[in-house]
């Protein structure tokens, strides 16, 4: 951790180079949207079990007004899907991986709508630092054993396994990732903007290697596909104002959590002894609305608002489990600007299919939709799936205080809470991000619903989650499915930031 009252800003993410790349965005004048851009594309290149070019992204933009806006970069379903033909291909769900789980990728235009709100910096200078790495990188902790865990999975695409298992076998931590058909990409980017990703050569180049395996994804989807810009989900708890997604984001879940802990006068430690059995309790409700409820805004049957307060169901459709493989990151500039944007393939490398010709992997957010026709969330053509990504700001007495961002699958929100309980408590970034952790999983089979919790998490806290009726499934300490968090925190005229040790991630200040 570093503070300092140093006048640029700061950056907080998930890999020392894309902090590194973002705080060098800083340093040639951008701000906290060209940083976040910056830390963003080398992270698509760098921790590719975790983010591509090919995925989609949210963010959270506090400018120098005090004005917050929700940038949802989620892409839908293409124009050429039919629920009927995938009921009839796949049964009653979506598989997990494969081709049939791409939807639009809105990533890249994610990136273009950030740079629209404020940026300063050109597509050459956000993007050397992802362009230099895509040549040259070393394999991180994380890829190394996302690499091991997904072998049979990545050795089945010719694309992937030409990358990631150059001599048949999966490359190690400390080893050298050379993507050369990405760093071709990204100076297509550079040159050309990401318009380029949409309706240039590399779309065209990128939707054909796509086609070729059956997707649906025409030069119509992508030429159409734009980003939405919107008012935060917002909500005043603990002396905090907490922004968050709105729908199809799961950001409401956090201040379902935050304000159920609020009206029951829990203390801001309650996850961390006796009442933990309570906060457990409202990390399932926050489970089963979403498992029930959360879909394209468009499909659903409640409002944002009225999702933090519905009673959850009984039993609800299982959502995605705890686990994600994603990115959050943190910026803020001394000019007024700040950023929490999460970027995601969403399982571990996605659907599992490099395009060779591009070197961009694609996401499988569209394994969220349910093939009920009946439910919400019900697969349909330009509809977005529910979604596990959701970025967080929160203000104090009008001016900025935090800024947090995480992986963690549907764990997103109770990662939040964990955080924000953390530092409301009087922790420093460092010790929030550090600390022992647990989240709440999805019922397993039998109807167990499992608590995953880290091996030094305090005995009074395991034991009031566990007489509250839940499964405790226990992990190493600093466990990476516990959540890649980032958290940058404003306060006396300076910053204090901290990136979480389960992912190989730094945080800087930047005098």
């Amino acid at each position: 951790m570093t503070t300092t009252t140093g006048p640029l800003g700061a950056v907080a993410t998930s890999h020392y180079l894309a902090t590194e790349a973002g705080a060098e965005a800083l340093r040639r004048g951008g701000n906290a949207i060209d940083a976040g851009i910056a830390a963003a594309a080398a992270l698509c290149v760098v921790y590719p079990n975790n983010v591509a070019l090919g995925g989609d992204l949210v963010a959270l933009v506090r400018d120098p007004q005090g004005q917050v806006r929700f940038v949802n970069a989620t892409g839908p379903a293409p124009a050429g899907v039919s629920l009927e033909e995938m009921r009839a291909k796949h049964g009653s769900a979506l598989p997990a991986r494969g081709v049939d789980t791409i939807t639009v990728p809105g990533g890249i235009a994610g990136w273009d709508t950030l740079a629209g709100l404020g940026g300063r910096l050109d597509w050459p200078a956000r993007l050397e630092a992802a362009r230099r790495h895509a040549e040259s990188a070393p394999v991180a902790r994380s890829v190394a054993a996302a690499l091991r865990e997904g072998e049979s999975m990545l050795q089945a695409d010719p694309g992937a396994r030409a990358i990631f298992f150059p001599d048949g076998e999966p490359l190690l931590e400390g080893q050298t990732l050379r993507q050369p058909a990405l760093a071709r990409s990204l100076e297509r980017l550079a040159a050309h903007g990401p318009a380029e990703f949409y309706t240039g050569e590399l779309a065209a180049m990128w939707r054909a290697g796509l086609q070729a395996l059956g997707s649906r994804i025409s030069e119509e989807d992508t030429r159409a596909y734009a980003p939405v810009v919107e008012e935060p989900l917002s909500a005043d708890v603990f002396g905090l104002r907490v922004h968050t997604g709105q729908p199809n984001t799961q950001g409401f879940s956090l201040l379902r959590t935050l304000l159920g802990l609020q009206r029951d006068q829990t203390p801001f430690d309650a996850p961390y002894g006796a009442d933990a059995g309570r906060v457990a309790a409202l990390f399932h409700e926050g489970n089963q609305v979403r498992g029930a409820h959360l879909a394209d805004p468009h499909a659903m049957r409640l409002s944002a608002e009225e999702m933090l307060t519905v009673p959850a169901p009984a039993s609800a459709p299982v959502p995605t489990a705890a686990t994600g493989d994603t990115v959050g990151l943190t910026a803020v500039s001394a000019d007024g600007w700040a950023v929490s944007l999460v970027q995601s393939v969403y399982k571990s490398f996605g659907a599992g299919i490099l395009e060779p010709e591009t070197g961009i992997l694609f996401q499988d957010r569209g394994t969220a939709f349910s093939l009920d026709p009946a439910h919400p969330a019900a697969l349909a053509p330009g509809r977005r799936p529910p979604h596990t990504l959701m970025p967080v700001l929160a203000e104090q007495d009008g001016a900025l205080r935090y800024v947090t961002a995480t992986m963690g699958g549907q764990a997103q929100p109770q990662i939040h809470a964990h955080l924000l309980l953390r530092l409301l408590g009087g922790a420093s970034p460092l010790e929030a991000t550090s600390s022992p952790r647990w989240v709440v999983d999805v019922p397993r089979e039998n109807g167990d619903v499992p608590a995953i919790v880290e091996a030094d998490m305090d005995a009074q806290a395991r034991a009031a989650i566990g007489d509250a009726g839940f499964a405790i499934t226990t992990v190493p300490p600093r466990d990476e499915d516990l959540g890649h968090s980032n958290v940058i925190e404003i306060r006396d005229g300076g910053y204090r930031a901290a990136s979480d040790p389960r992912s190989d991630g730094s945080a800087v200040v930047i005098a």
